[in-house]
């Protein structure tokens, strides 16, 4: 079973421009985020995925595979399919491409054994403190006894009414998809929960296709902000003086 691994990049964030390209110890996010999954034996290839002359050229400078890609998605998954279309492979991986702490062996968890038919998977990690749970950056997910996502939210969900004893759980940008998965995605218009939400997964909710959620253990920061790409400098800048990581 072939899998590729594509980490959209794109440099119109709204939150952080240019994210894609900001600098990491001399290095840009990106790099960081395609070093850290091309470390995985499970992960056949990895392509960055982006509509920016800029992040295109980057990349060639420090030889990763790029696609540019229609500046007109308006998502990342759209992206994806697109660049799925021109790359065979039995599984895609989105990774997003704000994760330069990313762990390999957190990436293979979502990974699925054997595929038939449709297939789309989410990787989720338990929330640890109150601040986290009500941060609305953070999309938070309930899941049925199998483990199938109920729905997301950026909302605080469930509401603790007849209990406090419950875990919250916020889904990580890591998503695995078959290439029909990715079709329906493409060819499908958000539903009205979707728009209100923003968050892309609902599409697969609202249209009841099942969508597997894993649960792992992640350490892990996405940089939406200057004072997170000023704390993972700090976190690189020591594994690189302690020789942990070696550019």
């Amino acid at each position: 079973m072939r899998t590729v691994a594509i980490i959209p990049a794109r440099y119109n964030s709204s939150r952080m421009k240019g994210k894609p390209l900001a600098d990491l110890c001399g290095r840009p996010m990106v790099w960081w985020v395609y070093r850290g999954v091309r470390q995985s034996p499970k992960i056949d290839a990895v392509y960055v995925a982006t509509d920016h002359e800029g992040i295109f050229e980057t990349c060639g400078q420090y030889g990763i595979p790029c696609r540019m890609t229609s500046p007109a998605h308006r998502t990342s998954t759209e992206r994806l399919y697109e660049v799925a279309r021109s790359v065979p492979a039995d599984v895609y991986l989105c990774v997003n491409g704000d994760e330069p702490l990313i762990d390999p062996a957190v990436v293979e968890q979502v990974i699925p054994e054997r595929l038939e038919g449709f297939f789309a998977a989410n990787l989720m990690t338990r929330i640890h403190s109150p601040a986290e749970t009500v941060d609305n950056t953070n999309i938070k997910v309930v899941t049925d006894r199998e483990g199938y996502a109920l729905f997301f939210s950026r909302s605080p969900i469930p509401h603790p009414k007849g209990s406090l004893s419950f875990d919250y759980y916020k889904h990580l940008g890591v998503l695995a998809y078959s290439l029909e998965a990715l079709r329906f995605f493409a060819e499908t218009e958000k539903g009205p929960v979707e728009t209100v939400e923003d968050i892309n997964e609902l599409r697969f909710v609202e249209n009841r296709k099942p969508l597997r959620m894993i649960p792992v253990q992640a350490g892990s920061l996405s940089v939406d902000t200057p004072k997170d790409l000023e704390y993972v400098r700090r976190i690189l800048q020591k594994k690189l003086e302690s020789g942990e990581i070696k550019l």
